[in-house]
This record gives C-alpha cells, sequence and structure tokens, in this order.
C-alpha cells in the first residue's frame, strides 16, 4: 500500500552537497520508484526567527514556510528525518525548526494540570543521524542522547511512533 512519506533534511548548509542531502535524495528517489508519494523539506531552505519567549512558542504564528512544513507532516504518513551530528546534537537551526514546528496546536493540545493530549498521530518515523565517528562510540560515549531526545521528548510526546531500529 503506497504511503505519503514527508522528508526531513536537517544538514544546516543551504548550498547542498552534502551527505544528508544525497541520503534524502536517495530515499525518495527509492520511495517514489516504489510507489509512494514524497514531500521533502530542507530546513535549511527555511525562513524563520528563533523564539524566544514561551508566549511566542504557547501564542505566536508559525511563519510561512514552517506552516508547509507542518502541512506536509499533517499529510504525511510516515517522516524521515536525517541531521548532522554536531557537537554531539543536531544543529541549532534544526533544533529551532523543531521548536516552530512542535508547537501547541500543532504537535498538542495543552492542558492544564494535566499532561498535553497528543495531535500527531498514526505516523512512524524513521531518524538517519549522519556522523563523524562510528555509531558504537555515539551510543556509548555521547548515549545516542540527540537521538533520544528527538525521539522521546519531541516525536513521542506528539504522537509519533518510531518505525523499526535506529
Amino acid at each position: 500500500m503506497p504511503k505519503r512519506i514527508a522528508i526531513l533534511q536537517a544538514h544546516p548548509n543551504p548550498s547542498g552537497g552534502h551527505f544528508a542531502n544525497a541520503l534524502a535524495d536517495a530515499y525518495a528517489e527509492g520511495a517514489r520508484a516504489a510507489g509512494h508519494e514524497v514531500r521533502s523539506i530542507d530546513v535549511a531552505k527555511l525562513d524563520f526567527p528563533l523564539l524566544r519567549s514561551a508566549e511566542d512558542f504557547y501564542q505566536g504564528v508559525a511563519p510561512e514556510g514552517v506552516r508547509s512544513a507542518q502541512d506536509a507532516i499533517r499529510w504525511a504518513d510516515h517522516l524521515l528525518i536525517i541531521y548532522p551530528l554536531w557537537l554531539g546534537h543536531f544543529p541549532a537551526v534544526f533544533h529551532s525548526f523543531l521548536e516552530q514546528i512542535f508547537r501547541p496546536g500543532f504537535a498538542l493540545e495543552s492542558g492544564r494540570g494535566r499532561m498535553p493530549k497528543k495531535l500527531v498521530l498514526g505516523k512512524s518515523a524513521r531518524i538517519v543521524v549522519t556522523m563523524g565517528m562510528p555509531g558504537l562510540f555515539y551510543r556509548w560515549y555521547y548515549r545516542a542522547h540527540s537521538l533520544k531526545s528527538l525521539e522521546r521528548n519531541i516525536l513521542r510526546f506528539s504522537g509519533v511512533a518510531r518505525s523499526g531500529p535506529h
């Protein structure tokens, strides 16, 4: 059964030509060849401000590029997220993007005094982390904290399920 796939490619350099770009392109090509629909989001090419206050996060309006990315995520059955490991974590521009995307009203419905309601349900995700070190070292030394943070604190908290091993 064909799936709708949103690819979030999060290398911070908008000029392209990086391994993350090649992986995203190859995945999109393979998915389309298998009959799936694909939408790609190149985070570095989006224009959005940093969120600087809780008020911005809770009551602010997402910029147009962010709303387009939210639409692609809503549309998708499956998310592929690709980012390079920088200083043991994902790049700052990707973190800022996640703050813009996974805000109340899109990712969750805030409830006073109770757990928020998850709003991004029925989706799976695969996360690919590129790095200049062996994956075992990343898991052992860094305890894969950027991957765990993204998976647990953002995706799962919003309702997105993990798809297979990472």
